[in-house]
């Protein structure tokens, strides 16, 4: 498929890439870990950035510090991002589509982070994950259900 020909949702944003990969590494880590899946909120700029969770109660401070030790082995571990192009139908199969626009297109592209993480999305991203640098949770609080993480990278 010539991807220069593909469109798909408009998007009015430009992420730093390194920045909104580390995010995705992050939910995938973050649901692995702890099950609680994808980020319900998300804040990603090139600075810090963070992160909203639902949960029944608060992970403990070494939860967290496990977490962000976990982000770092997968940045580490270079994956390749990449990317496949896939219809909705196919992708209501295997992917929350609950935050994708309203009036989204019929063909979604999937980013791929190696075998560790994959989700639809428009956004950018690096070209492996070795281009990240290092990814620290600066903060964390939670109330009424919900965690938020606030990091940055180095």
């Amino acid at each position: 498929m010539n991807t220069t020909e593909i469109q798909l949702n408009e998007h009015n944003k430009t992420e730093y890439p390194p920045m909104h990969t580390a995010e995705h590494l992050l939910n995938a880590t973050m649901n692995r870990m702890l099950g609680c899946g994808r980020a319900v909120e998300a804040h990603i700029e090139r600075k810090k950035s963070k992160c909203d969770y639902v949960f029944s109660q608060a992970p403990t401070d070494e939860q967290i510090k496990a977490v962000e030790d976990a982000v770092n082995e997968a940045i580490e571990a270079n994956y390749p991002v990449t990317y496949e192009y896939i219809s909705r139908e196919e992708a209501e199969l295997n992917f929350d589509l609950n935050r994708l626009p309203d009036g989204a297109s019929d063909l979604l592209r999937i980013v791929r982070i190696g075998d560790y993480d994959a989700c639809p999305c428009v956004g950018l991203h690096v070209a492996s994950t070795a281009e990240i640098g290092r990814f620290t949770i600066i903060s964390h609080d939670y109330a009424n259900g919900r965690l938020r993480l606030r990091f940055k990278l180095k």
